[in-house]
């Protein structure tokens, strides 16, 4: 019997083990999956820490597969509906914020030819001007301690040829499309120096993870703002 060939795309997917993802097998059966349970050890798919949100599940899938990914890979979160995934800024269009329709829109030749795209198609929040390092204290958000941890991380992650941006943006959210050809651009070893930073940074969960949010484009080739 020939073996069965694999689809050359899939979708990476990071959950908690009360997350319901049955609707990823139901509607993409035509997608290879790789469902990542970040607070059960015992799942068949898990992270090694429950530590920077989606980000240790995305490095995780990157660093275990470096030598065999697909050609297209889609790293969304765990719910197919929610308030801040692609919709598109024409509303007849009827995205709306509905993780099943943004897969189905998607193009895999745009990301063969462009290497990295956001899945959201509008650009805020996260742009104009979402993260400047070094704004001062005195006009820094509380609620945006990524900000705050960027000019100290951004060194640890990509060492000291590039100086800290002034301005980092992008859109929000960290669910993005990726060819193999882009991940390639980057040594397996740059995957697991950053997914040793976050698993070793004392900066909480909610910080690392939104700190990845901000620097996946970066990550993927593309410049700061």
């Amino acid at each position: 019997t020939p073996e069965a060939i694999l689809p050359d795309k899939i979708l990476v997917i990071a959950k908690t083990s009360a997350e319901d993802t049955n609707w990823v097998h139901d509607h993409f059966p035509d997608w290879q999956s790789a469902i990542y349970t970040v607070d059960d050890p015992a799942a068949s798919l898990h992270t090694t820490t429950n530590k920077g949100r989606e980000a240790n599940a995305y490095l995780t899938y990157l660093i275990h597969h470096y030598s065999n990914l697909p050609s297209t890979m889609l790293f969304l979160h765990s719910h197919r509906n929610h308030d801040h995934g692609s919709r598109d800024a024409e509303p007849d269009l009827n995205l709306d914020f509905d993780n099943v329709a943004t897969i189905r829109a998607f193009k895999t030749g745009f990301v063969q030819r462009a290497g990295y795209a956001n899945l959201r198609c509008i650009s805020g929040p996260g742009c104009p001007a979402e993260i400047q390092p070094f704004r001062p204290v005195e006009q820094s958000d509380p609620l945006r301690p990524q900000e705050r941890a960027m000019a100290s991380v951004w060194p640890k992650l990509f060492g000291n040829a590039t100086a800290v941006p002034r301005v980092i943006a992008t859109p929000c959210c960290a669910q993005f499309a990726v060819s193999r050809a882009q991940v390639e651009k980057r040594p397996k070893g740059d995957y697991e120096r950053f997914l040793g930073w976050l698993e070793e940074t004392p900066l909480d969960d909610y910080t690392s993870g939104r700190v990845f949010e901000y620097l996946w484009h970066v990550i993927f080739g593309r410049e700061p703002v």
